[in-house]
């Protein structure tokens, strides 16, 4: 979770920028195909709940509909890969690269490690999920005042 204050990120030439104002996710490095072949490796998560997420440069966000019921966010000046959405699912999952320093999530799992590119094992200690999924909970949504 956020120890106090608001978490921010942008994409590599600042026209799309974020801040998180709520509990967030620890990180996850999803190995499947799509985000391999997307980033040319795999790619580090946290999430937020939607409504805690406020976006700037919303005309230079592209989304790319990666499956029936997904979709991945990117910038359509410099190409930084964003934010993943499950349709419905109220949250946002959001790539731990484009984060501002000072956020103090740490990588918690491993997922789709079953599809990890042949050139790499993920060994760093935590846990790992062959088919999908993790055991790293979404933090409850905050309470209004």
């Amino acid at each position: 979770m956020i120890a106090s204050g608001p978490v921010r990120g942008r994409c590599l030439c600042g026209a799309v920028a974020f801040e998180i104002n709520g509990p967030m996710k620890q990180i996850i490095g999803c190995h499947c195909t799509m985000c391999r072949r997307q980033t040319s490796h795999f790619l580090a998560f946290t999430a937020a709940w939607d409504d805690d997420l406020n976006l700037t440069g919303e005309d230079s966000l592209s989304w790319y509909r990666s499956s029936a019921d997904s979709q991945r966010g990117f910038c359509r000046k410099c190409g930084s890969m964003l934010f993943f959405a499950t349709d419905g699912a109220g949250r946002t999952s959001i790539s731990a690269g484009a984060l501002d320093k000072g956020h103090g999530l740490k990588l918690a799992a491993h997922t789709f490690t079953d599809d990890a590119g042949e050139y790499y094992t993920p060994d760093d200690g935590v846990p790992c999920f062959g088919a999908g999924g993790d055991d790293v909970p979404m933090p409850p949504r905050r309470q209004n005042s």
